[in-house]
């Protein structure tokens, strides 16, 4: 399926392979591929499962969009209809398709329903550097830039274990701030090891200081923005504009011509406003769910709320201990 030209770093069997390692959970694809036969196309779902939820099958956690790679409108129908069929006899609980937008495949869904929904981000890398950069917003992101060339900010990369334990002191400070729980660190040493050469982690310092850092995947034309983490006391130096520009410049030599920033929620204004800004074209994408239960969020958004007060202020320990208990569950 890796041959399939809509397929992307999520399909791989070395992403597949960091997923199970870290939350157990086990790989599947769906084909209308006899046995024996070459697998040319596909459905590929992890089977989420734990001591508290029961089994439902999701294509792909922590994934921001999984393509169903399937050209034949008639072949998705069909799978689809397995998967429910699969699901009416109690093989697994729900399913959750993130099937990124795209022209076509809109009336094989029937039966499902519209999930969660999101802003997807992507900047075409085919124009020139200098083009590139004078489509950069000039007083947020031009003169951010600048003034980080001029502080003297350095970018370095890596994947070893030094450079991974300097992007997650990072990630919990960040987290701590968004009021969240960091995933496990085990869950970004694997995406290395298993990814190898196409993950990568670069990091800003301001001479001794890391400020700021990003996690990204190469795969393909594609360079993925999956992660980004910072100090907020050095904010006004332009670590994060200075870090995506070399991200941006180290994928035009790498042969790239597309560049994923990733989901952001609809309401987080402030990170959509700052993709929008390096000239990053929006897409809704929206997830699809089997049966229809509704988007349950636990208590609301009141709710959520409080949880974010609680997770902001609880110690660094702690914080870190709930990543590690909570992610496995939710998928």
């Amino acid at each position: 399926m890796r041959r399939h030209p809509r397929a992307s770093v999520f399909h791989t069997p070395a992403w597949l392979d960091a997923l199970r390692r870290t939350y157990g959970y086990t790989p599947l694809v769906f084909t209308t591929a006899r046995s024996g036969e070459e697998l040319r196309n596909g459905i590929v779902f992890s089977n989420v499962r734990s001591w508290l939820i029961s089994p439902h099958l999701v294509s792909l956690p922590f994934s921001d969009h999984v393509d169903p790679l399937l050209d034949d409108e008639t072949d998705l129908a069909g799978l689809l209809a397995f998967l429910k069929r699969g699901q009416s006899e109690g093989s697994w609980r729900s399913i959750e398709l993130r099937p990124p937008p795209y022209p076509g495949a809109t009336s094989s869904w029937t039966g499902f329903c519209d999930g969660r929904s999101y802003f997807l981000h992507r900047l075409d890398l085919r124009p020139s550097l200098d083009d590139l950069f004078r489509g950069l917003q000039k007083d947020s992101i031009q003169r951010k830039i600048r003034r980080a060339e001029r502080e003297g900010l350095v970018c370095q990369e890596g994947r070893s274990e030094k450079e991974l334990d300097v992007f997650y002191k990072l990630t919990v400070m960040t987290r701590r701030r968004q009021g969240l729980p960091p995933p496990p660190l085990a869950w970004f040493r694997n995406v290395l090891h298993c990814l190898g050469e196409h993950a990568l982690i670069r990091i800003v310092r301001h001479g001794d200081q890391a400020i700021a850092a990003i996690f990204t995947l190469h795969y393909k034309q594609t360079m993925v923005y999956k992660y980004g983490c910072s100090d907020a006391r050095f904010h006004n130096l332009g670590s994060m504009p200075f870090v995506l520009w070399k991200t941006i410049t180290d994928a035009k030599h790498l042969g790239a011509t597309n560049l994923d920033l990733g989901r952001s929620d609809p309401d987080n204004t402030g990170l959509a406003t700052f993709k929008e800004r390096f000239g990053a074209v929006r897409s809704v994408l929206t997830y699809k769910k089997y049966p229809n239960a509704g988007l349950r969020v636990l208590g609301g958004e009141k709710a959520k709320v409080i949880a974010k007060r609680v997770f902001g202020a609880l110690p660094e320990g702690l914080q870190v201990l709930a990543g590690r208990l909570i992610y496995p569950h939710i998928g």
